[in-house]
């Protein structure tokens, strides 16, 4: 039987990988402070990477793959050398983010990478990119041809804890017959990855022990198709109140994610974000299901949880209502 450590595995998108691991038959183990339970199934070792002996229960057994999602370079760097000597193989999940430059349309695995962050600088925590790329390094020092890097795109379908693929779906659908904000971005492109074909080609290298660097999304496809996707499967029929980039900047509306934004939104000189090359998935496999089957499972869960919950981006319909009497007068 295979043995599968996840360093996490009790979030998003590590549960998915080991229920994803568990459905191969393998025999997965969670490492993780607890503060959720692991998928059923999988063996859960509580520990705080943060602390002394973080892997000291890990680290005698030998593994034949482990997988970390950590965003966090010190956390990866300490797991790579507690285990650089009984893990068969390591597979680190990365981010697109982590490229230096957005501005390069079409650009694959070969594009440099953002300038590494000092691992032990606790002032380096919101370098984001600086982080993911430290990380990557350390898993190439301690595991050369034994480990892999995916650098996804944006990561969606049910259970994504972000709320940016979602909104759209559930912002058509608790419209219903009145008008929702879009932007006036003709150009603008979204390039996502269902989080449970990023789960499976996951596995798929770690059982094939690929080893370098792949970006793993979907194709780069525009904005406007995936907001006439998302308002088909939701039946709303309002009107699009359609407001330019300077209007929503002039009245406080921000880019891509979090409060008062108008989710996967990005700049126009963001011209590389949403088309890097997939080649490298493709060649090597990875699956990519319709983007109307994940807007519908997406939007399925979004009803589950309540169309007019709060959300951690987007608009809140009071908001938005506000803003296009506005932008009306």
């Amino acid at each position: 039987m295979t043995d599968v450590l996840i360093l996490g595995g009790t979030g998003w998108l590590g549960g998915r990988v080991a229920t994803a691991w568990l459905d191969a038959g393998a025999s997965v183990t969670c490492l993780a402070r607890g503060g959720r339970d692991a998928p059923y199934g999988a063996r859960l070792v509580r520990a705080d990477r943060t602390a002394p002996g973080a892997y000291d229960e890990v680290r005698t057994r030998d593994w034949d793959e482990v997988v970390d999602v950590s965003s966090r370079a010190a956390h990866v760097a300490a797991a790579a050398d507690a285990l650089r000597e009984t893990a068969r193989h390591f597979t680190y999940v990365s981010s697109v983010s982590v490229y230096a430059r957005d501005d390069e349309p079409g650009a694959d695995e070969h594009a440099a990478l953002a300038d590494p962050v000092d691992p032990a600088d606790p002032g380096a925590d919101g370098d984001y990119a600086g982080q993911k790329s430290a990380a990557e390094d350390a898993v190439r020092a301690a595991f050369g041809r034994r480990g892999a890097i995916v650098r996804p795109g944006l990561i969606v379908g049910p259970g994504d804890p972000t709320d940016r693929f979602g909104y759209w779906p559930a912002r058509f659908a608790l419209a219903g017959a009145e008008p929702v904000l879009v932007p006036d971005e003709p150009d603008a492109r979204v390039q996502v990855i269902d989080v449970d074909d990023l789960a499976a080609f996951i596995v798929a290298i770690g059982r094939a022990g690929f080893t370098g660097a792949v970006n793993t999304m979907g194709d780069s496809v525009p904005l406007g198709e995936v907001l006439r996707l998302a308002r088909e499967a939701s039946g709303h029929t309002g009107d699009l109140a359609v407001a330019s980039p300077e209007a929503l900047q002039d009245h406080g509306v921000g880019y891509w994610a979090g409060p008062r934004s108008l989710p996967l939104w990005l700049p126009a000189e963001a011209t590389g974000f949403a088309t890097r090359s997939n080649a490298t998935y493709r060649l090597l496999g990875g699956a990519l299901r319709p983007l109307d089957e994940t807007i519908a499972r997406t939007l399925d869960d979004e009803r589950s949880q309540g169309l007019d919950r709060a959300r951690a981006a987007g608009l809140t319909r009071g908001e938005e209502i506000e803003l296009i009497a506005a932008l009306r007068v």
